[in-house]
């Protein structure tokens, strides 16, 4: 495979997590903080630098060696405030960001590889899909930044870009590595844990739709 330009990666990790009972960033599973494995599946997707955006339970964040944390005190105001947050933290010179949620811990390295190739070939936006629906990771070019100020607002992120441009968007099927299933409660840490594997491993239980 030819090299790929350099793109950052942007793990959002701020939120309270409700449902859960405390943020998810500090959730182990198999004994490692999601914020840990979300910054290992960026890294070892190829993205450079890491930006890890904080807020809830911040002072609890363990020594995240290899990203940039990225404190975000107005998290209260939902993910697309933490989506802009994160993005305007990124160096100049940075043309893309590779987006992932910490609370999808069986995401794949292989999937940002997919999605920073595809943007090589010229996408704009590129995205996972599974079973053809859209999910993470998301590349954002910068180019497409600013519009996000009419849409990352309280808990939406890019999605509503997404709908209105299609023009800019090349969806990355996925369904053969990783799962975009989400931690949303305790009861969700066991099946994890069973279904957790090799990350370039098909995913063994299938997607659900994205609660709040």
């Amino acid at each position: 495979m030819p090299d790929l330009p350099v793109t950052a990666g942007l793990l959002l990790a701020a939120g309270a997590g409700r449902r859960y009972g405390r943020p998810k960033a500090l959730v182990e599973l198999d004994g490692e903080p999601l914020v840990r494995r979300g910054i290992q599946l960026l890294g070892d997707g190829g993205c450079t630098p890491v930006h890890v955006v904080i807020g809830a339970g911040a002072d609890e964040v363990p020594d995240l060696p290899g990203a940039v944390l990225v404190r975000h005190d107005r998290w209260p105001e939902g993910l697309g405030s933490s989506l802009r947050r994160g993005l305007a933290s990124l160096p100049a010179d940075v043309s893309a960001a590779v987006v992932v949620l910490v609370d999808q811990p069986l995401l794949s390295p292989v999937a940002v590889r997919r999605v920073r190739g595809v943007y090589a070939g010229g996408a704009t936006i590129a995205v996972a899909t599974y079973a053809g629906r859209p999910g993470h990771p998301v590349l954002l070019g910068r180019e497409t930044w600013p519009l996000l100020d009419g849409y990352a607002v309280g808990d939406r992120g890019a999605r509503g870009l997404l709908r209105d441009r299609p023009d800019l968007v090349v969806g990355v099927p996925c369904d053969d590595v990783g799962s975009p299933v989400d931690v949303d409660t305790p009861a969700d840490l066991p099946r994890m844990v069973s279904a957790a594997g090799p990350a370039d491993a098909a995913p063994r239980w299938l997607p659900r739709d994205r609660r709040s």
